[in-house]
């Protein structure tokens, strides 16, 4: 193990939320309305591309490795379509803003809860 030299950033952090399919085409719709509006600014949008892209992440990381997620859905008796976004806290901010996410969504990324 190495230390971090002193005031060097260190890695970016990405927590999973486990989404459902739903919630998940409700947060690309919510972020590609946002990106079309051109209402954000720049450095959010990047972030928000950013969210698109793990959303198609998500889906693939599932596709070629579903143990993972199978394991935890198993363990916590969530639906076979629960799948983790990871965010990172830049990505999370950007779209905690966006006045048009769901309640319901915003609370989950918001806490970590499911419902």
């Amino acid at each position: 193990m190495s230390a971090l030299p002193t005031g060097e950033p260190g890695p970016e952090v990405l927590v999973p939320h486990w989404l459902t399919a739903d919630h998940r085409a409700q947060l690309a719709d919510v972020v590609r309305e946002a990106l079309a509006a051109r209402l954000v600014h720049p450095v959010t949008a990047i972030h928000l591309e950013d969210v698109l892209t793990e959303l198609h992440v998500a889906a693939a990381r599932d596709a070629v490795w579903p143990a993972s997620a199978a394991r935890v859905r198993l363990a916590t008796g969530w639906g076979a379509d629960v799948l983790p976004v990871r965010l990172s806290v830049a990505e999370l901010t950007g779209v905690l803003a966006l006045p048009t996410l769901p309640e319901a969504l915003r609370h989950m990324l918001d806490t970590g809860a499911r419902s």
